[in-house]
């Protein structure tokens, strides 16, 4: 069962969706992208957990607050959504893109209120000098013409694999969809202020204290394997993996990956020696960042 609402922040009414039971995971999906993009995975992981999908300001159904916003914001409209829905409990964080910058900043500033995090293809620095070159002229285009062509293929060509181009066409529409039936003035300021103006998080990662699974694609050009891995190395208890043939999107273009993933990182998490899952390596291309799993009593 499904249960769809509005919820009121201070970012502006956001659209939730619950679907599932079990402990609690929050995930939010990518800049460009609403909640459909958690749909090829949401399926498998309800089985394990209540999950409370959140469309961020400005995406989907949810409003914006009309003015420049920032990630310590969406922490706070993510503890105005948990509170609405009563959950007291810590929970499990899963990120896309913006999600994982939202998780990162959630992890360090609510050590309490989060029991594991997984980030999937976040980059951890600012945009680079390349990156905002790149960015202001879709932007710019998309404020006169609206998502025309060229902000259309512009966009797919970033969050996309050149692999998941050629031969997925539902994901490629998805993320064409997303943009199409954007506000267009909710997005440019969502772009302005969650990717031009995203701050560099590194020197965030030594505070997280929750077990921590950093995922990239292998052909995302802003978040390389090797940056993964620095990343996950500087997180008291950070790993990192690598999903190939994946950029930015990689629930939505390897989902199997990407479920196996997390079950496995959870149940470890959990010390769940029952589940298959748990006896799993981190495959799919894993590299370790830090010491094992946690000792299960911290989690449970």
């Amino acid at each position: 069962m499904t249960d769809r609402q509005m919820i009121d922040t201070t970012l502006g009414a956001l659209a939730v969706r619950v679907v599932g039971s079990g402990p609690t995971a929050v995930l939010w999906p990518s800049l460009f992208m609403d909640g459909r993009s958690w749909d090829r995975v949401a399926p498998t992981l309800a089985q394990h957990r209540r999950l409370v999908v959140i469309d961020g300001p400005g995406h989907g159904s949810s409003g914006d607050p009309g003015r420049r916003y920032s990630l310590r914001e969406c922490v706070t409209a993510t503890e105005q959504v948990l509170d609405r829905l009563s959950v007291t409990d810590p929970v499990d964080w899963v990120g896309n893109a913006w999600g994982g910058h939202v998780g990162l900043r959630f992890a360090a500033d609510l050590a309490w209120r989060c029991r594991s995090l997984v980030t999937l293809g976040t980059p951890v620095a600012a945009l680079s000098r390349t990156e905002r070159l790149r960015t202001y002229p879709l932007l710019a285009v998309h404020g006169v013409l609206g998502p025309n062509e060229l902000v259309l293929s512009g966009v797919t060509e970033v969050l996309l694999s050149a692999h998941t181009r050629a031969n997925d066409p539902d994901a490629v529409h998805l993320v064409r969809a997303s943009l199409l039936h954007a506000n267009r003035r909710m997005l440019r300021n969502a772009v302005r202020s969650i990717s031009l103006g995203r701050e560099d998080l590194t020197d965030l990662l030594p505070r997280i204290t929750s077990p921590t699974l950093l995922v990239t694609g292998s052909e995302h050009s802003g978040f390389t394997p090797a940056q993964g891995q620095a990343a996950a190395r500087t997180i008291p208890n950070g790993r990192a993996a690598v999903v190939t043939d994946a950029a930015y999107l990689v629930p939505l273009e390897a989902p199997t990956a990407t479920t196996t993933l997390i079950r496995g990182f959870w149940a470890q998490c959990a010390g769940d020696v029952h589940d298959p899952t748990s006896r799993q390596r981190l495959a799919v291309g894993e590299s370790t960042g830090a010491p094992g799993p946690p000792d299960p009593e911290t989690l449970r």
